[in-house]
């Protein structure tokens, strides 16, 4: 059985993650929604939290040991500051942590590293594909191995800071199994294609990436010719994204409960009549439901067990939990929540990318 109850590690992890998002992100959250650009100090000031050096291993450079369950507790603070500002400190964790979690011991002495020092490094995934009825375990990219190479053929879509990064992990089918593959962005037959617009998460710059006849040294795949537990990837990645549906979801309800218990109709708050009272109760209901299905999740992967359908659950649940909540602490700001004075719009928008921009986060 898992606890309820932080470690005093984890608290202090919580309370310093929930000082940064109110200090850094809510001040900032909408300046940099209409302006397309993360803020500098939302890399500056997160990266001082050592989250993802905590998670690296001493002899690759950083001070600790993985915990998806801490990661988690972290993301949903982050993510109830700002999701966008949250994604954007966590880059980095969708190169490192799949190299932690599969990479050889080459690969992590090489660039393990990277993500340990005082400087934040970029990091990029290319999971998505621009396809209807996209299935993360049958890519249409595709690798093949070629003497003491692998060549990839296929077009992403939704790639965080593929122009940014040095290195992206590239997700492709390899005689039918989705594996992994470390691309450099320079090289032949990779192009990044414009930013794409999308209606929400604005300052995390997303983009196309091609692939034609991609060619890459062998040693480049990660696992090596072991390849990866392109499960464990795709579970930690889900569970990632469910918690930070869980801290968008949560910013919402508490900005909605507020503001209905100062909005006075009629000689009372309007948090007094019966309709909004229980839309707030339902509010709150769904949330922490949606907390225990990611706790359970991040329990099981911490505990080297199968999460595939805890994970699934999680991210089903709290995809459509996070929409419903944001569009209903809308409707209880009522024609207030439709203009930007207030920023249950924002988190609307944000939160409709929780169930449907896979592969952007990891835990």
């Amino acid at each position: 059985m898992y606890s309820f109850e932080p470690t005093e590690e984890q608290k202090i992890i919580i309370s310093a993650a929930r000082k940064l998002a109110l200090k850094e992100f809510r001040d900032r959250m909408r300046d940099a929604d209409e302006t397309g650009r993360h803020h500098p100090s939302w890399v500056e000031a997160g990266w001082e939290l050592g989250l993802l050096p905590a998670s690296i291993p001493e002899r690759y450079g950083g001070f600790g040991d993985h915990s998806a369950m801490t990661w988690v507790l972290a993301a949903e603070e982050l993510a109830w500051g700002d999701m966008t500002a949250a994604l954007v400190l966590t880059a980095p964790n969708l190169v490192a942590l799949p190299i932690l979690y599969c990479g050889t011991e080459e690969q992590k002495t090489e660039f393990l590293p990277v993500y340990c020092t005082d400087r934040y490094a970029h990091g990029s995934a290319a999971l998505m594909e621009p396809h209807f009825g996209f299935n993360p375990y049958e890519l249409k990219t595709t690798a093949h191995r070629n003497n003491g190479s692998y060549v990839l053929t296929g077009l992403k879509c939704n790639v965080p800071f593929a122009a940014e990064s040095e290195w992206l992990l590239v997700y492709a089918s390899l005689d039918g199994q989705s594996q992994a593959f470390l691309v450099s962005k320079d090289s032949p037959g990779l192009s990044i294609g414009e930013r794409e617009p999308n209606m929400g998460i604005n300052a995390l710059p997303l983009y196309s990436v091609e692939l034609k006849e991609c060619s890459i040294p062998a040693t480049q795949r990660l696992g090596g010719d072991a390849g990866c537990d392109f499960a464990l990837l795709h579970n930690s990645s889900r569970v990632a994204l469910s918690a930070l549906a869980v801290g968008v979801a949560r910013a919402a309800y508490e900005y909605a409960l507020e503001y209905a218990k100062q909005r006075k109709a009629f000689g009372e708050a309007i948090a007094q009549r019966q309709s909004i009272a229980f839309t707030l109760a339902e509010m709150a209901i769904e949330i922490d439901a949606a907390r225990m299905l990611v706790w359970e999740a991040a329990w099981r992967l911490d505990q080297g067990r199968d999460a595939t359908k805890e994970a699934q659950y999680a991210m089903n649940f709290t995809g459509d939990m996070a929409l419903m909540v944001a569009d209903r602490a809308v409707q209880i700001l009522g024609g207030y929540g439709y203009v930007r004075d207030h920023p249950v719009e924002l988190w609307l928008r944000n939160a409709r990318g929780c169930g449907v921009l896979e592969g952007i986060a990891i835990v």
